[in-house]
């Protein structure tokens, strides 16, 4: 039977290009993707000569694909069946998985469970404030498998805070949750380093 997955790591830890690699493997082998992306993140999409939102996945390291934006309100499950209706989709994978709504998750569980199709969800696990997104607390809650993409502070030791910076440079500490943004507005960072920039920019 088929699983949903949840692979998750700290901000730089080339979740994307995993996603893309994967993708890449899949069709390699003949095999259908629908590679999705909560429009939340529209960082690299870009308007066509029509006038039409173009969504875009793009990692750090140059990969890139086109993907299917998903709305905060829509139905994946109704989508996947709509488009099961015209052609095949053998396995689902989706970026900033982190963005998706609690009921969005359930549906990607459903569409795993009951149609047998995989699911590899790539994202983050918590904001700047370690607290976890909507998203990533429901699938740790129901994911059949969970892994770390792992990524390393400065430091060395494994970083698991996105820290947000300023435009000075100094930690953010109070702010909206969602604030989409890349190396300009983000470092991954372990535990204690997050907490001694924080201590030390109060002097």
């Amino acid at each position: 039977m088929a699983k949903l997955y949840f692979k998750y790591g700290a901000m730089a830890s080339s979740k994307t290009a995993n996603a893309l690699m994967t993708r890449f493997n899949y069709e390699e082998k003949g095999n259908k993707v629908w590679l999705i992306k909560p429009d939340l993140d529209d960082r690299d999409d870009y308007t066509d000569e029509s006038g039409a939102r173009i969504t875009v996945v793009k990692s750090r390291i140059g990969l890139s694909a086109v993907a299917d934006a998903i709305k905060r309100d829509e139905d994946l499950l109704e989508r996947y069946r709509t488009l099961i209706s015209t052609s095949a989709v053998d396995v689902i994978i989706c970026d900033e998985c982190q963005f998706l709504t609690a009921d969005q998750v359930d549906q990607l569980k459903y569409i795993a469970e009951f149609h047998d199709t995989p699911v590899l969800c790539f994202g983050l696990r918590a904001d700047f404030l370690t607290k976890l997104f909507e998203g990533s607390k429901r699938l740790f809650e129901i994911a059949d498998s969970i892994s770390e993409v792992k990524s390393v502070c400065r430091c060395g030791k494994k970083a698991i805070v996105n820290a947000r910076i300023d435009s000075d440079g100094r930690i953010v500490v109070v702010g909206d949750q969602i604030e989409i943004g890349g190396n300009d507005k983000y470092e991954s960072m372990c535990w204690g380093c997050w907490q001694m920039r924080i201590k030390d920019e109060k002097r």
